[in-house]
């Protein structure tokens, strides 16, 4: 393979000319998407002001958003790749966008015409070298094209290959295009809600990340190879192989695998394909990359994924792809777990914990609007007016206090919407809360309740002990605000046989022993025989320590003291009649 030569077109811009060229292209293209969008700007700005500077709000009615959005995906579409891309990231966006945005937003498709192969031999030929000594065949047609780049067959030692080629010149134009998305989100943040702030600059900082990720090929043929290995036990599922000697920075070769586009439903039901397991074993396939390998595919259109005649799913394009850490992988098992036991309040919790719900959020309302969500992906019908109604409490709401979708998170949503779209095409009826249900169960369901049953344990254990530490200082401070009367009374305790100490060893040697048998209770029915005998010895030898302290007697005795009110008494005569009256009252506490 040849290598690329010094210059390219990723530095191109350090040279003077090239810099003058990009800054040029940046103003001019800014003058171009202000031109674009300044009429919608004016509409959503009369929104509030009805004349600008003053007046009422407007009243949007659910028509007229839908006249809106389709505004907006002709200027999208105007203004080329990048903004296409912005509009699809839009689409899997219901914390920034209301609903029929979304609704309209999800038809965009990369609407671009193929680049002529003029321009694109070029390209080819700068990462690998001449076209006629790496293949033997190439068809200069493409057999499929996107905004980004586009896809050629070809035949490479003998082997029918796919050749993905990186669009001429779109990194600069994209370049060009995210200085301008900078410029504009601070604007963009000041004039929207207050709660919606961190959401704009969050898909801003997602939608940069994911764009320049697509356009590195060589992040692509990694992740590519690495999921690829993580399903090489899996014969229902196939990831073509990415040819290394045939692969750059702009170029993407690998092996050629065809299938049946996995929408396709007249063709699938020729074949003899069962669609409802197709749909269970593409399902299973995403919970395992998600929950499972931490690296997911997360771009799962219908055109990236299609089945062969025997029913194996085969993914294509991996220009987007996601990664989950291990804290992130348990929290998501939480809310599958919650989803499991039809804790709605526990579906709350777990988007409170991956931060991505403000925990200030009205819980009604989000309980309410769960309900519908889980009802829906059962595959219920849901009422439809129930779901105005909600709408109707919820949109005010939700821009006070937004789903913050963390990036990582936004990326699972993203696959959620368009699988769930997917399996609904293959199968009407499909549950996705029943398979999720099953994998809780198979997977994790026992293991997951004995470490709540440890957390929970550890937790009470914890704030009993805590109680120990501060019922001291607690009790001090009652002591010195009781008031009887104009009398303040302070008893100063004094334990000279060591009664308080043996209390607590006693009271510590018995939360130790209902800790360890409790400890050993859990540990036995998950089948940890030897923990749970330790635990059993540790449960024996705090009951030893209560009968030893048990043994010992002392006693506790207390003298009263005066406040500043009796020194006061004690001032003007009268100490004989108040330590009289405090006798009384109070009498002596001492040693029985």
């Amino acid at each position: 393979m040849a290598s690329a030569p010094a210059t390219t077109e990723s530095d191109a811009h350090t040279r003077p000319e090239d810099v003058t060229w990009f800054r040029t292209r940046v103003l001019w293209r800014l003058l171009v998407v202000s031109y674009r969008f300044l009429p919608l700007a004016l509409t959503y700005a009369r929104d509030r002001r009805r004349f600008l500077l003053f007046g009422s709000g407007r009243q949007v009615t659910g028509e007229q958003q839908v006249e809106r959005a389709r505004r907006l995906l002709n200027v999208l579409v105007a203004l080329g790749p990048t903004f296409i891309k912005v509009g699809q990231i839009l689409s899997t966006r219901p914390d920034v966008l209301p609903g029929p945005y979304i609704a309209v937003l999800q038809e965009l498709q990369d609407r671009v015409p193929p680049a002529d192969w003029a321009e694109v031999k070029p390209v080819i030929e700068t990462e690998l070298g001449p076209i006629e000594e790496t293949f033997e065949e190439f068809d200069t047609e493409p057999i499929s094209g996107a905004s980004l780049g586009q896809v050629y067959t070809a035949t490479l030692d003998g082997e029918r290959v796919a050749v993905k080629v990186l669009r001429p010149n779109i990194r600069a134009r994209v370049a060009a295009d995210l200085r301008v998305i900078e410029a504009v989100v601070p604007l963009l943040i000041r004039g929207a809600e207050p709660g919606q702030a961190f959401t704009l600059e969050n898909v801003a900082d997602e939608f940069a990340a994911t764009i320049r990720e697509e356009m590195d090929y060589r992040h692509e043929a990694r992740m590519l190879e690495t999921i690829r290995a993580n399903f090489a036990d899996d014969d229902w599922i196939r990831i073509p192989r990415a040819i290394e000697k045939a692969c750059g920075d702009r170029v993407l070769t690998m092996e050629y695998v065809e299938g049946t586009k996995i929408t396709d439903i007249h063709t699938l039901n020729a074949k003899g394909i069962d669609r409802e397991e197709l749909v269970v074993r593409l399902e299973e396939a995403y919970v395992q990359m998600i929950l499972e390998d931490g690296r997911f595919h997360a771009d799962p259109h219908p055109g990236n994924l299609a089945v062969q005649d025997d029913g194996t799913i085969v993914f294509y394009d991996f220009g987007i792809t996601g990664r989950i850490g291990p804290r992130l992988q348990e929290q998501i098992f939480d809310f599958y777990v919650a989803i499991a036991r039809d804790d709605i309040d526990g579906v709350i919790d777990s988007f409170v914990a991956m931060g991505a719900l403000d925990p200030t959020a009205d819980r009604r309302l989000l309980r309410e609007m769960f309900e519908i969500v889980l009802e829906s992906f059962r595959g219920q019908d849901v009422d439809q007016y129930r779901v105005q109604q909600l709408v109707a409490d919820f949109q005010a709401e939700l821009y006070e206090f937004p789903l913050r979708l963390p990036q990582e998170l936004a990326l699972i949503v993203r696959v959620t919407t368009v699988l769930e779209g997917v399996s609904r095409t293959l199968d009407p009826d499909f549950d996705l809360i029943a398979l999720v249900t099953d994998y809780v169960r198979e997977e994790g369901y026992a293991e997951q309740g004995v470490r709540e049953l440890l957390d929970r344990a550890g937790d009470e254990l914890e704030a009993l002990a805590r109680g120990l530490v501060t019922s001291g200082p607690t009790l001090e401070r009652v002591l010195d605000r009781t008031n009887r009367g104009d009398l303040t009374v302070r008893a100063d305790l004094t334990d000279d046989g060591g009664l308080f100490d043996d209390v607590a060893g006693l009271v510590v040697c018995g939360l130790g022993f209902v800790g360890f048998v409790f400890a050993a209770l859990v540990l036995a029915l998950a089948g940890e025989s030897t923990a749970a005998l330790l635990a059993g010895g540790g449960a024996g030898l705090s009951v030893l320590g209560v009968v030893w302290l048990g043994r010992t007697r002392s006693g506790v005795s207390a003298t009263p003291q005066f406040t500043r009110q009796n020194l006061r008494a004690r001032e003007d005569g009268r100490a004989d009649e108040v330590d009289g009256g405090y006798a009384q009252a109070y009498g002596d506490v001492g040693e029985e």
